[in-house]
């Protein structure tokens, strides 16, 4: 497959489509979102996202617990909410962003600061990347974000790996947030960071 350092240009073109679009509101119901999500994130600070109930959200937020289902479904949707504006960072800087994460340097170079980039995305919202990806069976895998750190990782493997879509599922398996969380106490981040950080280079270098 033809490709240069960025990827083949289709490819990227079906990532510009992918990545996390802000929601379009009245200017009213884009306050009201906010005070929500504010609300739930300094409930979720305090106490943890699995500790709080939507019934706490909505009285804190100063609304009906019947909106709060309406807008949001249940707290991974809330989770979700939140960590919109996050995934668009880190998809901005693939995108647009400098080298090596954004375009201009290496396949193989763009996919380790790929790597780090997301893990230190994932420690920091951990708890709330968890809900969202474990709301119901497979539910990371249905995830508009999921499906584009995926294409974004299947096109920097695809003149290194033989399935380069495997390949990306198979390192974004260690990057899942249920396997984090269980192995984090372990491990501890600096080990957690070299494995995966290692993953990545042997992929690439077809060890898989």
């Amino acid at each position: 497959m033809a490709s240069d350092v960025n990827g083949p240009q289709s490819g990227y073109q079906e990532l510009h489509q992918l990545r996390t679009s802000p929601p379009t509101e009245r200017a009213d119901a884009a306050r009201n979102r906010a005070t929500v999500l504010d609300a739930a994130a300094r409930l979720f600070a305090e106490h943890g996202a699995d500790q709080v109930s939507m019934d706490a959200i909505a009285a804190a937020a100063g609304v009906g617990k019947g909106t709060l289902f309406r807008r949001f479904g249940d707290r991974a949707g809330l989770a979700a909410a939140l960590l919109d504006a996050r995934e668009r960072d880190l998809q901005e800087g693939v995108l647009s962003g400098p080298p090596p994460l954004g375009p201009g340097a290496p396949a193989a170079d763009r996919l380790t600061a790929f790597v780090a980039g997301y893990l230190d995305y994932l420690l920091a919202h951990l708890d709330l990347v968890r809900m969202s990806e474990t709301a119901a069976p497979g539910a990371r895998y249905r995830i508009g974000a999921y499906r584009f750190w995926h294409r974004h990782v299947a096109l920097l493997l695809a003149d290194a790996a033989e399935d380069p879509d495997y390949a990306a599922h198979a390192l974004l398996a260690g990057l899942a947030a249920e396997h984090v969380t269980a192995v984090l106490p372990a491990l501890g981040p600096q080990r957690l960071r070299a494995g995966v950080l290692q993953s990545a280079r042997d992929i690439y270098k077809g060890r898989i």
